[in-house]
């Protein structure tokens, strides 16, 4: 048994869980394994989360916050920050990806996920939002869109930007989000997609939507999570679903103007499509973790579509004379070299 592995195993003595069965579930993005617990009759998550690569503190924190909003994230049964180790309450295998795999009803889904961001939007700023939580700030938007720059363009061995248009990129960039988007600020989830969400049975109403993975959230314009739900990089979304999602969330907000809606669903998801292409490829390149390749050609029809509003008239003009139709693909030999 290896160093960690003992270390793992110290920690579920200590907190009563020593014999339980072990299995690995599938990873994500992040350097974190997971692993469900079974233990005669009774079940746990446990996360694992090297130090040196990870933090729990965010993950605690947040989880603990929105469950004193009455939301449904994980209940922490236990938790060692130095050793960034975390038993959490199982919510089962119902992720909203694997039951529109199953063929559940895809709109009815999205509009738990709306009703969700609904309810924490209607919530004032000094209750949604924890003591001193990160801002999306605009360096920090920048630092994000420029994973495209950093890492996509690379990948391709022929094929090289030059420190102008690089400077171009990101003078553009600023020029874009320094914009007013026109839409009010809240707690930012930032993942928030079908693959982080869950259906919680036993549970009615928003309470029936269970929340992983937002230990990244920080204070940011209202329509990121929207667009990140509705423009997903993993999998393709209906025009209906979209537009009902979109008219749901309008609805319940009259003050918010439509067109400004419009312009920062536009933006936001053309500045995560940006960063998502260039998370991808570093996770190949870097990470070895090939599984997200696939997903590349997608996000750019994504970026694409979202520079096709008027507002970003100057990033479609800038990706059309800087990177040409045929490098807007997952990069050759990229797969092979990981």
């Amino acid at each position: 048994m290896g160093k960690r592995q003992k270390t793992i195993q110290r920690f579920l003595e200590i907190n009563g869980w020593s014999n339980a069965e072990r299995i690995k579930l599938g990873g994500d993005a992040s350097f974190r394994s997971y692993y469900r617990l079974k233990d005669k009759g009774r079940g746990a998550i446990l996360m694992d989360a090297p130090p040196d690569l990870e933090q729990v503190d965010p993950f605690l924190k947040i989880a603990r916050h929105l469950k004193s909003l009455g939301y449904s994230a994980p209940s922490i049964f236990a938790a060692n920050r130095g050793l960034g180790l975390v038993l959490l309450e199982d919510f089962g295998e119902n992720t909203f990806t694997s039951l529109l795999a199953a063929g559940e009803n895809e709109k009815k889904l999205y509009l738990l996920a709306t009703d969700f961001l609904i309810d924490l939007h209607s919530r004032p700023l000094n209750q949604t939002v924890p003591n001193n939580l990160e801002q999306y700030t605009l360096n920090k938007f920048i630092a994000e869109v420029s994973l495209l720059t950093d890492w996509f363009v690379p990948a391709f061995n022929n094929w090289r930007l030059s420190e102008k248009s690089k400077l171009e990129y990101e003078l553009k960039w600023r020029q874009l989000i320094g914009l007013d988007l026109g839409v009010p600020q809240n707690l930012v989830l930032r993942d928030y997609h079908v693959d982080n969400l869950m259906r919680l049975e036993g549970r009615v109403g928003i309470a029936a939507c269970g929340l992983l993975d937002f230990q990244d959230a920080v204070v940011g314009p209202v329509t990121y999570d929207l667009i990140s739900l509705i423009e997903d990089a993993r999998r393709d979304v209906s025009i209906e679903t979209a537009e009902s999602v979109k008219k749901n969330y309008l609805s319940a907000f009259p003050n918010i103007c439509p067109n400004q809606f419009r312009r920062s669903m536009a933006v936001l998801g053309a500045q995560r499509h940006a960063k998502v292409i260039g998370i991808f490829t570093r996770l190949c390149v870097r990470d070895k973790k090939m599984v997200y390749l696939e997903h590349i050609p997608r996000v750019w029809r994504l970026f694409e579509n979202a520079c096709n509003h008027p507002e970003l008239s100057i990033m479609k003009t800038w990706i059309d004379e800087n990177i040409p139709a045929k490098y807007r693909c997952i990069p050759e030999g990229l797969a092979a070299s990981c």
